[in-house]
């Protein structure tokens, strides 16, 4: 799986191999024009909902990230790895991107899926981000999916009640297990992370002795950049001897 189309399923009109070979030439001369235009004629149209669509209280992206596990990752290499699906703003589209998605029971090897409010990239350092965190649960393989669904219809249907707090949710397929989080703004607000925690045992079902750790952004971040050093200094030397 290189790019975002390899996590939605294969379309029944068999077209989209011709369509991209087509459009290859098309997409580098649009690029280019694109970057020659004045910056006010190239914002993203916005996402609304359609006529007798039902609207999301707020807009959300799907995106998709896969990697090689084993090798540090710096926010650069993350940012350039992780790809857009789409946004949506009504719950007839949330539906066609999702029935067309592979379910994450399905991926294979490192891969994630992150469903985000709109404007928030699912990074740490991201302004919505920076001063949050996440509650995490590491599931045995043949759960991912039904948690997943579980979890994205909850958090869509706003019934976390804390507000704005809600950043969104990742899904991370790995070989010995599944691993889902939600995100959320302000780590320092036990009230919040207290009321999250609680709704997401309820709407995932989970038993009593499950085990749900929340963990900082700014953990996380210190975590990978001593990971990335320790495997320096290992590097050197090992090239000194």
């Amino acid at each position: 799986m290189n790019n975002k189309f390899d996590a939605l399923k294969d379309d029944d009109s068999g077209d989209h191999d011709q369509n991209e070979e087509n459009n290859t030439q098309k997409d580098g001369e649009k690029e280019k024009n694109d970057r020659e235009k004045p910056q006010s004629s190239t914002k993203r149209k916005a996402v609304v909902p359609g006529p007798a669509e039902h609207p999301l209280q707020y807009n959300y992206t799907f995106w998709y990230s896969r990697r090689t596990p084993g090798r540090p990752t710096s926010s650069q290499s993350y940012e350039q790895n992780i790809k857009q699906i789409g946004t949506f703003a009504s719950v007839e589209q949330f539906w066609r991107f999702y029935s067309h998605m592979v379910r994450p029971g399905d991926l294979t090897g490192h891969s994630d899926f992150h469903l985000f409010k709109e404007g928030i990239k699912p990074m740490w350092e991201d302004d919505a981000n920076k001063n949050g965190g996440k509650w995490i649960i590491r599931l045995r393989k043949g759960l991912a999916s039904r948690c997943w669904e579980n979890l994205i219809l909850a958090m869509l249907g706003e019934q976390f009640m804390v507000g704005e707090e809600i950043c969104g949710a990742v899904v991370s397929v790995r070989f010995q297990e599944d691993i889902i989080s939600i995100w959320n703004k302000t780590a320092s607000d036990q009230a919040t992370t207290a009321r999250i925690r609680d709704t997401l045992r309820r709407v995932l079902n989970l038993p009593p002795n499950t085990i749900m750790e929340y963990k900082t952004h700014t953990d996380s971040i210190k975590y990978v950049w001593w990971e990335l050093y320790h495997n320096l200094v290992s590097s050197c030397a090992a090239g000194s001897v």
